[in-house]
């Protein structure tokens, strides 16, 4: 009993243990090693993380209210199973939401981080050139992490920090498929060209387009498959 104890004491409690956990569960989905439909069992998590079964599910409530986790009665939680329609729907959300905050970058950006936006385009671009996936899929988050500080837009970010976070997987598997990386550096390219020319207008469209790359592949796969 004395051995078990030690071992408790050894596992982060408090918020920083549930934020770890938060943290690295979400990037597991993201990235597929765990998988939607997949059992997520507390105690089994906190020994993965190193944090408390408390911890662990106070980090799935979270998650559940996120919308990437979900309690199923009587069976537990497991990782959410979403539809091609709801990942569309999201997107489509999601495009609105994108197409506003480049807008608004393109009006209220400073200097300083418009150059911060085209240093993440050239470091994305080395990144695609050297088929770094996972850098590539970092540089793409920091861009848009960059425009939402640029736009200055609090209630926009926060909705689109939100809806992310659900098809996080799907836009990560999407940026695995040949030529997509390719795509999305040009598209985030035109992006940041036009915050930088303070074009607004052009800001916003082709913010939109970048989105509806990934919505019309999704629309065409029922019918190719």
């Amino acid at each position: 009993m004395a051995h078990r104890t030690g071992e408790h004491a050894r596992l982060l409690s408090g918020v920083q243990a549930r934020r770890i956990a938060e943290r690295r569960l979400r990037d597991e989905i993201t990235r597929g090693a765990v998988v939607p439909g997949q059992r997520l069992v507390e105690p089994e998590l906190g020994e993965r993380y190193g944090v408390t079964r408390n911890s662990a599910r106070l980090a799935l409530d979270v998650l559940i209210a996120e919308g990437l986790v979900e309690r199923i009665p009587n069976r537990g939680a497991r990782v959410r199973v979403m539809s091609g329609s709801e990942v569309v729907a999201v997107l489509e959300c999601r495009q609105v939401l994108d197409g506003l905050l480049a807008r608004k970058a393109a009006q209220n950006a400073a200097d300083d981080q418009v150059e911060r936006l085209q240093a993440t385009v050239g470091r994305l671009r080395r990144a695609v050139a050297d088929h770094e996936s996972l850098e590539c899929w970092e540089l793409i988050q920091e861009h848009h992490r960059l425009v939402a500080e640029a736009a200055r837009h609090g209630l926009a970010s926060s909705l689109v920090e939100l809806l992310q976070s659900r098809v996080a997987r799907h836009s990560f598997q999407f940026l695995l498929r040949p030529g997509r990386a390719q795509q999305a550096l040009a598209e985030l390219t035109q992006v940041v060209d036009a915050i930088a020319e303070r074009r607004a207008d052009a800001a916003e469209r082709v913010a939109r387009a970048h989105l509806q790359s990934s919505i019309d592949e999704l629309l065409r796969e029922p019918a190719e498959a």
